[in-house]
């Protein structure tokens, strides 16, 4: 009786959580496919056939920056996770394979930047950028999000802990540079981190409207979330059309996730064991 109560307690607060993490989704959908202006005396979660419409949708992709901002996000997601698996990966792998003077300090150095909070160094972020020539262009997250977040570093630090030195040791017995070593042993044992590294970083850039929205003001370089900032202004009045324009900016990472949480979490659970 007592295992039984324990059950149902479990499946109790799985249900609670499952209801606060789908609730406001599920109200998001709907609202989304309601006409404006029947909101206000209906409740979010009714949705009656003859009041459902697309228009709400079609009237988000004919916004004129909607296409522009759709590129410029992929355009710095592409650049910011290829120079992040590059360096990351490259630094990691010197930093756990070579000895050298001050290593020590470099990670302290390292895992500093990372514990320091970004509004602390804001001002001074903001005069560099600006002193580069960068503001306003897709060239400031860009620099930011490869140089900011150094998540890759722990992440592929933790992978090539768990590889045996002895295969560096055999190939450079066999006549193999460090460069070829990496290139052709180290990286391609990387695959499971890089797909951790890029989904994760995706899911990030695509979803942050702090660092667009403060180094690309101009309406031409809009990205999802900065455009859907954008559309909610506009739509203050028209919960279903602010629904519908949440929805489609959120959906590419929803799937993103849904379709690659396995190499996620295998990703993650593989970096924290060693041999």
């Amino acid at each position: 009786m007592k295992k039984k109560a324990v059950l149902a307690g479990k499946y109790a607060v799985s249900l609670v959580l499952i209801l606060a993490v789908f609730l406001p989704l599920l109200v998001t959908v709907v609202s989304s496919l309601k006409m404006p202006g029947s909101l206000d005396n209906q409740s979010p979660l009714w949705l009656s056939p003859s009041q459902m419409t697309l228009n709400n949708y079609r009237k988000v992709f004919q916004e004129k920056y909607l296409v522009r901002a759709v590129v410029n996000t992929v355009k710095i997601v592409v650049v910011s996770i290829v120079f992040n698996v590059m360096l990351g990966s490259l630094t990691a792998y010197c930093l756990e394979r070579f000895e050298f003077r001050f290593k020590k300090i470099i990670y302290v150095l390292f895992y500093l930047a990372m514990m320091v909070p970004t509004n602390i160094v804001e001002i001074a972020r903001f005069q560099v950028i600006r002193g580069l020539g960068l503001y306003n262009t897709i060239g400031a997250p860009i620099i930011i999000y490869i140089a900011a977040n150094l998540m890759q570093l722990y992440i592929y630090r933790q992978f090539i802990g768990g590889i045996p030195v002895s295969l560096d040791e055999s190939a450079m017995l066999d006549g193999c540079g460090y460069f070829r070593i990496f290139g052709q042993i180290i990286f391609p044992l990387l695959t499971p981190a890089t797909a951790t590294l890029v989904i994760i970083k995706t899911v990030s850039i695509v979803n942050d409207m702090y660092i667009p929205y403060l180094y690309m003001p101009k309406n031409q370089n809009k990205t999802l979330t900065t455009f859907l900032m954008r559309y909610a202004g506009a739509q203050q009045n028209s919960w279903p059309l602010l629904a519908a324009g949440i929805i489609v900016v959120a959906l590419p990472t929803v799937i993103l996730y849904i379709f690659f949480q396995k190499h996620i979490i295998e990703g993650i659970a593989a970096g924290a064991v060693k041999e």
